[in-house]
């Protein structure tokens, strides 16, 4: 195996390792509980902290491979995060538990590390397929933590054993991120020598697009504030109110330090007119983000709901357990190793635009087909419409994701951080989202924010099948993607 296939193998395997990490405590939860004494409310504490910090993970990731390239930021990224897995497994209360957690949350910034390095060795003709293979079965890494991990706990011991599970994925990710490192090179060797400029902050390309830009941080450091708020509330209450108060002010002053680091980047490059060929949209970026928001912020959000949805609507009529409305709501996810694949293949052979919106319009029918289950329903057409629905949702990913890699190479790494992180934001709008509506509403809701991103996929553009490299002695070349 060598050259790109080699790649996105490696990469695909890295993902898949960091998933694993990411919900290696999922399926353990309830070992843990009884070993520590944890309450529910703890629990719930835990979930929300595992995802606090990806968020802001994925805007710095995304920067860092940009400037550092994708081989050393894998490599760094699964060394360090092994070590609050092994805290994770080492803890003896909720508060080593949560801090642990917290910093577990790091690891789901390595999704937009092999977006940037496939985008790199790919061409655009490939590239939406090879970014679903890399997606598709790099996300599989939670499933299979949550049916391999419980076994493996109880192997080395019912009382203490999912400590030992906990570790030994931490100390694969250890030992892979040394064999990633000597395995992969950030480029092809065709174009390894070109100066690829790797800027701390994106480059814009017009004033307009610079003030868009700043617009679109606004709801990452909101929902940071967000989850801030809500671990201060009496329900979950995690942090008194001068810390509520102190993260509020640190994460609007990052906010202010990002905006003048991107202000400052492009001050001198916006005070002169700039070569066409450097031209891009990031309007094209914004877009995106929104859609990734609604598709994949929607499947985190209704993963969390689906199993006590079912439970609730067939307990009485059909006698579902919890244990089969917990299987019943596996369809919702088992489709992802082939149907992201297929919605990038799609989008090379009929064009992402097109593609993307037959996806999102599929996606916004099976919302609303589900807003209509009931314990009228049978548990097979209920299961059809879910996968219909499941499938429509995760090809929009991956027609999502043929686009990012050939919006401007040179910042791919921040274009899919930013976008990347909106899906986990959209997560939390609408999971709180569900706590004021019923069910039923909540997927009309889904459903209506598909049809209101139809209109938003209207302004995108087909992206060019080239890119523009700055060479040694400063000349510029345009090297076709095809």
């Amino acid at each position: 195996m060598r050259g790109k296939a080699k790649v996105l193998h490696m990469s695909w395997i890295a993902f898949f390792i960091s998933f694993v990490i990411w919900f290696n405590h999922a399926s353990l939860l309830v070992l843990i509980q009884q070993d520590l004494g944890i309450s529910e409310t703890q629990i719930e504490i835990l979930l929300l902290l595992n995802v606090a910090l990806t968020i802001p993970a994925r805007v710095i990731t995304g920067m860092l491979v940009d400037r550092f390239g994708a081989k050393i930021s894998y490599s760094v990224l699964l060394a360090v995060c092994s070590l609050p897995c092994f805290m994770f497994a080492a803890a003896e209360n909720f508060t080593e538990l949560a801090w642990s957690r917290f910093l577990l949350g790091f690891i789901g910034a390595g999704f937009v590390v092999g977006v940037r390095i496939i985008g790199d060795w790919f061409p655009a003709s490939q590239v939406g397929t090879a970014e679903g293979i890399y997606a598709g079965w790099g996300n599989f890494g939670s499933a299979v933590a949550a049916i391999f991990l419980p076994g493996l706990a109880f192997y080395f011991g019912a009382e203490h054993g999912w400590r030992s599970a906990i570790a030994l994925t931490g100390a694969i990710a250890l030992i892979y991120s040394v064999i990633y490192y000597f395995s992969v090179e950030n480029l092809p060797p065709e174009i390894a020598a070109l100066k690829t400029r790797r800027p701390m902050a994106m480059e814009v390309t017009s004033i307009r697009d610079l003030f868009l830009y700043m617009l679109s941080l606004v709801p990452l450091y909101a929902t940071i504030s967000l989850l801030a708020w809500k671990l201060s509330t009496p329900a979950t209450p995690v942090l008194t109110e001068g810390w509520n108060l102190a993260i509020h002010a640190v994460v609007w002053l990052l906010f202010l330090i990002h905006v003048f680091q991107l202000v400052n980047n492009n001050a001198d490059r916006l005070s002169q007119p700039i070569a066409s060929i450097h031209h891009y949209q990031y309007r094209q970026v914004f877009i995106l983000a929104i859609a990734y928001l609604v598709t994949f912020g929607s499947k985190l959000a209704v993963l969390s709901m689906l199993p006590m949805f079912f439970f609730k609507t067939f307990n009485e009529t059909q006698g579902t357990s919890m244990l089969d409305a917990g299987f019943l709501a596996s369809s919702f996810v088992v489709t992802n190793v082939i149907a992201r694949p297929a919605g990038g293949w799609l989008s090379d052979k009929i064009g992402r635009k097109l593609s993307l919106y037959l996806f999102v319009a599929g996606l916004a029918g099976g919302y609303c087909l589900m807003a209509m289950i009931s314990a009228r329903w049978t548990i097979l057409a209920t299961v059809a419409v879910t996968l219909v629905c499941s499938i429509f949702m995760q090809a929009a990913e991956g027609a999502i994701f043929a686009f990012v890699p050939l919006i401007k190479r040179a910042i791919t790494g921040e274009v899919a951080g930013i976008v990347g992180a909106y899906g986990n934001a959209g997560a939390i709008v609408y999971l709180i989202l569900l706590t004021f509506v019923s069910t039923g509403q909540f997927f009309l809701i889904l459903g209506l924010s598909c049809f209101l991103l139809l209109g938003l996929i209207y302004y995108l553009e087909e992206p060019k099948n080239y890119i523009t490299e700055i060479m040694p002695d400063g000349t510029l070349l345009k090297i076709a993607l095809d």
